[in-house]
């Protein structure tokens, strides 16, 4: 029987979990973009 491969296994959750900040942040950034309301006229 083959030995599991830990290493592989934990770069592969890491890559997700990055994956997922990822998106998460560029869902924030897009909800900040358009939602963004114009910057009050300086005086």
């Amino acid at each position: 029987m083959a030995k599991p491969n830990y290493s592989f296994e934990k770069r592969q959750r890491e890559l997700a979990k990055k994956k997922k900040q990822d998106e998460k942040q560029a869902k924030k950034r897009a909800e900040r973009e358009t939602s963004k309301p114009n910057p009050p006229p300086q005086e």
